[in-house]
């Protein structure tokens, strides 16, 4: 008897041996984990990247940041990878030939003084009427100066725009007192290339220096452009915060001469006022003996334009709610660069109560595009508590179901 009574002792010591070094080894390799730096979810540092590249090619290298390559310079291992941008040039490659314009190194780290003083060299006279000088006492109310170059590609017949820097933007998060600034830039009036910046975490003061290469551009099209810069700043919980837009016609502007050091004033972007919000006709019908609602989305007209272009590009998103809880949602089609939308396409909501006391229904107009977060053009609200047209129409469908009826509605900002 006492044979299994030991056995089983030093059975249990072994489990319970056995149980604490497993956690032991556990938490020794979740500490490790914990001391290293964790790994960036996406990179977007990509400096001197081709917007539409002929090809890419071994050659196309990612840099480090400018503020911690010096720091990280002398820690970094010979074989690491490394790049020297001062031999790159706008398009992301290392020339086999010297350019006409050799850039300085002052030019890279340049600061607004210094862009300030070297631009009467660098801009030709006509192109000098075009520049803005800014000064910080006239203006009460300043939302940052946008520093940028321009420069056209003979060989590659293509347009060059290297976004440097921005510096003196307001603190649009309160808590922090600091922005997360991005820059979208669209080339009008076609709205065909628009593109972005990466953000930059917690920063009045953000230097951006990326560039885009536009291809397919001729220069004789160039004095018929005009640039749009809209800088924003991320915003993870709601819609991004807008700064301000600055707008830089082309038109006697003149890029033969090389690459054109500019410099603008960020100003505040155009509010539209919400009696211009444009109309939005639809066809409501209610069946009640299958609890269900169909809703058409006719046309859309004097919708008002969304950015400098005059054009956009609308459709509508439907959201049904019962009791203040959204519980469907529809939208239509989006509609190319038209003030004055066709839409016609039909939804069928089913109805999870019996009436329509707590039952609303919302149409939202968007802005459809792709380089950032979709615009609110307009929106209108139909239910029982609505004001105006809205309230009309909805007591007619519950007074007549298994009618569908259709009406125009002025679209209010929301």
């Amino acid at each position: 008897d006492e044979v299994p009574t030991v056995v089983g002792i030093f059975s249990a010591f072994g489990l319970v041996f056995s149980v604490s070094l497993f956690a032991w080894i556990c938490c020794q390799r979740k500490s490790s984990k914990s001391n290293k730096t964790p790994p960036y979810k996406f990179v977007h540092v990509l400096k001197g990247v081709d917007i539409y590249p002929e090809n890419l090619n071994s050659k196309k290298k990612f840099g480090a940041d400018d503020k911690s390559e010096a720091n990280n310079k002398s820690a970094m291992p010979k074989n690491s990878l490394h790049l020297d941008l001062e031999k790159r040039d706008l398009n992301g490659n290392f020339p086999k030939t010297a350019t006409k314009m050799q850039r300085s190194p002052d030019v890279e780290n340049a600061s607004p003084k210094h862009f300030a003083e070297r631009k009467k060299d660098s801009v030709s006279p006509n192109s000098l009427k075009s520049i803005i000088s800014l000064s910080s006492e006239d203006k009460p109310d300043k939302l940052g100066t946008l520093f940028f170059s321009l420069e056209y590609n003979f060989e590659k017949k293509a347009f060059v725009v290297n976004i440097k820097e921005a510096c003196g933007l307001p603190a649009m998060d309160e808590q922090s007192m600091t922005s997360d600034p991005y820059i979208k830039m669209t080339i009008l009036p076609e709205k065909k290339h628009k593109v972005k910046t990466r953000v930059l975490r917690k920063t009045l003061d953000p230097a951006f220096d990326e560039t885009f290469t536009f291809y397919g551009i001729p220069y004789s099209q160039i004095q018929d452009l005009t640039l749009h810069f809209m800088v924003l700043s991320f915003d993870r919980f709601s819609r991004d915060d807008v700064i301000g837009e600055v707008l830089i016609p082309l038109a006697g502007i003149e890029l033969s001469e090389g690459r054109l050091l500019m410099d603008r004033e960020i100003i505040k972007r155009n509010v539209r006022k919400s009696s211009g919000r444009g109309e939005l006709l639809v066809s409501l019908c209610y069946q009640s003996t299958t609890s269900t609602l169909t809703v058409v989305v006719l046309k859309a007209r004097h919708l008002p334009k969304t950015d400098v272009s005059g054009l956009s590009d609308p459709y509508v998103k439907v959201n049904l709610y019962h009791a203040k809880k959204r519980i469907s949602k529809k939208k239509t089609h989006v509609k190319k660069c038209t003030p004055n939308a066709v839409f016609n396409e039909l939804f069928v909501f089913d109805i999870p109560c019996e009436g329509l006391d707590d039952i609303s229904i919302e149409f939202l107009v968007l802005d459809s595009d792709r380089g950032s977060r979709n615009e609110v053009i307009g929106r209108l609200t139909l239910g029982s508590s609505a004001e105006g047209t809205g309230g009309e129409h909805w007591k007619e469908i519950c007074e007549y179901p298994r009618r569908q009826i259709a009406k125009w509605h002025m679209l209010y900002d929301g």
